[in-house]
């Protein structure tokens, strides 16, 4: 396995640790977005163009989007 392939499985899973270990829903999801990106990125150097393709849109823009959205809408209401 090559440097590259290990730096990034780490950062992975140090940004997966950072997902799970954030309490509040607005620093989540920002640190989710940051981990679906990492994702797409090493996919893409474990020679999978298309998943990672689909990880990056799903991974770092619609579901962080989706969570900020439900967050505003909850948020508003509360207010």
């Amino acid at each position: 396995m090559g440097l590259l392939q290990i730096i990034i499985l780490v950062l992975v899973a140090l940004s997966a640790t950072s997902v799970v270990l954030t309490r509040d829903p607005l620093p989540q999801s920002m640190a989710a977005s940051f981990y679906g990106l990492l994702l797409g990125i090493l996919f893409f150097i474990f020679q999978a163009p298309d998943v990672a393709l689909s990880q990056i849109v799903v991974g770092a823009v619609a579901l962080p989007l989706m969570i900020l959205l439900a967050l505003a809408k909850t948020r508003g209401r509360a207010e």
